[in-house]
């Protein structure tokens, strides 16, 4: 029999989307939210250029949308540990995302990122490159989203954290900001339902497109200015495009 591996994509606020669900509703979570640091981010002018004023991280998610995660989940595992230790849980269990970028010190953005998760595993570290036209398996692919994530780096976390498959009922993993889909690819190519919510129409519907299904489309799907092309070859070298580097903002790929 074939497994029912489903992959849903929804177009609202994850925080709404979650305060109809019972507690402990999904296998796994795994949240990429919003750093809040979108002021820093604008300021590099190349970025800008192809995600000019979409509203994205210019704030970070209240401490209510973190305890709604941690409610509705089993397990869970929440990016950017250090700019929420104030509202999530204290805990010994991290992870570190090494983006292997030592050698581009130039570029003043972050060379790692960090992950909380309530998984008993001791602090591990993985490595993946995300750095300029070194983006792993990726390198050449245009970005979909200002933060993106590798696909690999979530086939890690699936490999390492995810919850053990039924042969017929696959584990459930929700991802509260979709944003480009990474995430739901590694589902699909690790056997995992998928369950995402992203607000703006415009990243929903470019990661739709990414996992091959509609957008599930709520009542306060938003649809933001589009994000500006950037027009011509950049006269700085070594800053290049938001497509060549990964994240050039100083704190998060997503």
């Amino acid at each position: 029999m074939e497994r029912k591996v489903e992959v849903c994509l929804h177009g609202c606020d994850s925080e709404r989307f979650m305060a109809g669900l019972p507690d402990k509703h999904f296998d796994l979570t795994i949240a990429d939210p919003p750093y809040g640091i979108g002021k820093d981010w604008k300021r590099r002018r190349r970025a800008a250029q192809l995600f000019d004023d979409s509203g994205y991280d210019n704030k970070r998610p209240s401490e209510q949308v973190i305890k709604e995660i941690i409610r509705v989940s089993r397990s869970w595992i929440i990016w950017g540990w250090n700019y929420f230790t104030d509202i999530l849980p204290p805990t010994n269990y991290l992870i570190v995302w090494d983006k292997m970028a030592n050698a581009n010190q130039k570029i003043k953005y972050s060379k790692c990122e960090i992950a909380a998760t309530n998984l008993h595993i001791p602090c591990n570290l993985v490595s993946i490159p995300w750095d300029g036209y070194r983006m792993g398996e990726e390198t050449g692919k245009k970005k979909i989203h200002p933060h993106q994530k590798p696909v690999a780096l979530y086939r890690w976390l699936l490999d390492i954290y995810g919850p053990e498959n039924d042969m017929l009922w696959p584990a459930t993993v929700f991802d509260p900001f979709a944003g480009s889909g990474s995430l739901g690819v590694a589902c699909k190519c690790r056997g995992f339902s998928y369950v995402g919510c992203e607000v703006s129409k415009v990243f929903a519907e470019a990661a739709a497109r990414r996992l091959e299904v509609p957008v599930i489309e709520h009542p306060e799907f938003e649809e933001p200015e589009e994000p500006k092309e950037q027009e011509g070859e950049s006269n700085d070298a070594d800053e290049g495009t938001v497509e060549q580097q990964g994240d050039v903002r100083g704190g998060q790929d997503q």
